[in-house]
């Protein structure tokens, strides 16, 4: 029997106040990119938008490795979209009694970052219970990594 695996992660930005055409132009640099090269692109563009969104590239592959226990040498941008969010309106004063509407446009970024080494079907036939009893993490039942030197032997016994 199949079972469909979870093979993507995502991080959400909320209200980052900025405009989402500012965000775009460096998102639209980072879309289906690996995660090593993203790190490299976001540390060398000049531009204000690249700090929150590296964050988010950060977030999003903690979650691939705590959710899926994914190597980050694995990982790639599958998608990555900005909207707007709400705009905060604030009046400035003017000259002769008057105000100056502002608005300072705020935005919603989200980074969907893919593991390509896993397949995205499973046969659980295979899967025995001493495996899923094995594995730390509830959400990696296939793919356990075992460290082979810390086995329990009797070298660790005091």
């Amino acid at each position: 029997m199949l079972k469909k695996r979870k093979t993507e992660v995502y991080a959400l930005g909320q209200h980052i106040s900025m405009s989402a055409h500012k965000a775009r132009r460096v998102v639209d640099q980072i879309r289906g990119r690996s995660y090593e090269e993203t790190l490299t692109i976001l540390g060398l563009m000049p531009y204000r938008a690249c700090f929150p969104i590296l964050k988010l590239v950060f977030s999003a592959a903690a979650n691939a490795s705590y959710t899926m226990g994914s190597n980050e040498a694995n990982l790639v941008i599958s998608r990555a979209e900005v909207n707007e969010g709400t705009t905060a309106k604030r009046l400035k004063p003017r000259a002769r009694g008057r105000s100056y509407p502002i608005k300072k446009p705020t935005c919603h970024i989200t980074i969907v970052m893919k593991d390509i080494s896993l397949n995205e079907f499973v046969d659980i036939d295979y899967v025995t219970w001493s495996q899923k009893a094995k594995c730390k993490n509830k959400y990696t039942t296939t793919m356990c990594y075992h460290d082979m030197y810390s086995n329990g032997g009797t070298w660790d016994e005091k």
